[in-house]
């Protein structure tokens, strides 16, 4: 028997009957549920098409003025490590929620990064984005802030004025100074980068402005910029929150369609030529827009028996 034991530790290590063979992930969708102030919740899939809820709520917001959880974002590092950021006030908080977990379930003590705490002005912190930057190793977050009389008037009101920024961290202990991502010449919300190769970057926006408010594209060779100029709008009027998943040769991007009261989602491989697919996904009522990242099925299935035993 130990003989035999010995053979196939070796057989493991060579992976020929693939002892160590990948776990299998699935994706997973942050969301909350009106008026965001429960806490985050989650959806899971096996294809990023069909997606049910984890019951429950996971992290009850605990910081900012008005203490909602809206918008919350998550990327998971090579260390196994998720991140989340979430918008805490819809005004009067000059940052954004942070807090980190290993597991989905127990978290470490929420934290405000205050963004943009350098200008007392600011009337917000909107929907921050994470995106984990791989050549660099470093988490970069994309924000929309409104700061009175800093960007020309335009057709919006100035506290309605947004642009998008972003700052850059390794370890959310130490961070970079805030800058501008991008200025697109109106009110705009809602940046997700989308990284499709190296040197080959995707935004998709909202232009905000009260005739538009809907989803456009930009395009750079880094995520830091500088952006293109915005495409056409792909999505109708009253349209935001979009969220990106690559599903192997195709791009999906969910968005929360306000007008319709229903979860949009338009198929791309070139982010030029979109399909509508609404009709297609499966989304649960009541879920608002996240962000969507991938994990092992260990770490779903451990949260579906946490709310079987609750």
């Amino acid at each position: 028997m130990r003989k035999l034991s010995g053979l196939y530790a070796i057989i493991c290590v060579l992976g020929l009957f693939g002892c160590n063979k990948p776990e299998k992930e699935l994706y997973l969708f942050t969301s909350f549920h009106e008026p965001a102030t429960e806490g985050l919740r989650f959806l899971y899939s096996e294809d990023g098409i069909h997606w049910d809820s984890i019951p429950g709520v996971w992290l009850t917001p605990e910081i900012g003025k008005q203490h909602v959880m809206r918008d919350p974002s998550i990327v998971r590092t090579p260390d196994s490590v998720y991140h989340l950021v979430w918008t805490t006030s819809w005004r009067g908080d000059l940052g954004f929620g942070y807090a980190n977990s290993k597991d989905l379930i127990h978290w470490s003590e929420q934290q405000m990064i205050p963004v943009m705490a350098y200008d007392s002005t600011t009337v917000n912190v909107w929907a921050p984005e994470l995106f984990y930057d791989d050549e660099n190793d470093q988490m970069m977050v994309v924000w929309a802030s409104c700061v009175p009389g800093k960007f020309d008037f335009g057709i919006e009101d100035e506290l309605n004025n947004h642009r998008q920024y972003y700052m850059t961290t390794r370890d959310f202990k130490t961070f970079s100074e805030t800058k501008l991502l991008i200025d697109p010449g109106y009110s705009s919300i809602d940046a997700t980068i989308t990284k499709r190769a190296p040197q080959d970057y995707v935004m998709v926006i909202k232009d905000n402005t009260r005739p538009n408010r809907n989803l456009q594209i930009s395009l750079a060779n880094s995520p830091y910029g500088p952006w293109s100029q915005l495409s056409s709008p792909f999505t109708g009027f009253l349209t935001e929150g979009p969220s990106v998943v690559n599903t192997g040769n195709e791009y999906i991007v969910y968005y929360d369609d306000y007008n319709h009261k229903v979860y949009g989602a338009m198929r791309t491989t070139d982010f030029i030529n979109f399909t509508d697919i609404t009709h297609e996904v499966t989304i649960p009522q009541g879920h608002k827009h996240g962000t969507i990242f991938r994990a092992p099925q260990s770490v779903v299935n451990n949260m579906l028996s946490q709310t079987q035993s609750k």
